[in-house]
């Protein structure tokens, strides 16, 4: 079983390799979108990488809910309602949903993944193993 400590230090890894950035920016709290520039085809470059770094499966509606955004009960006019903020909230657990929800636009969501939310997937991943 990985410590948390070493599953940052292989998720940093996997997001210096795939966005280019250096070891320093890659913080819990950094944002993969608005603080190490990630664009949506690294996203699937970063999960492929942590699938591959930790031996586990992840399914890209794990991170990015798509069964949530196009049920019309959490989305209406491209936001997310009250009822899917705190599906999200179930979803994400660690994301900062409290920000996201002051603008909750849809296309914004994938703003809100951080390296927290990174560890998080990769370390229940790990132990429901």
């Amino acid at each position: 079983m990985a410590t948390k400590e070493e599953i940052l230090n292989g998720v940093k890894t996997v997001l210096v390799d795939a966005l280019a950035v250096d070891e320093e920016e890659v913080t819990p709290e950094a944002t993969l979108v608005d603080d190490l520039g990630a664009e949506s085809i690294d996203i699937l470059d970063i999960i492929f990488n942590l699938e591959k770094t930790f031996g586990i499966k992840i399914d890209r509606g794990e991170l990015i809910p798509e069964d949530l955004l196009t049920n019309q009960q959490y989305v209406q006019d491209g936001k997310l309602t009250a009822a899917g903020l705190d599906m999200l909230r179930e979803r994400l657990p660690n994301a900062d949903i409290d920000t996201f929800a002051k603008n909750p636009m849809v296309q914004n969501i994938t703003k809100i993944l951080t390296v927290n939310d990174m560890c998080y997937i990769v370390e229940s991943k790990l132990n429901a193993n």
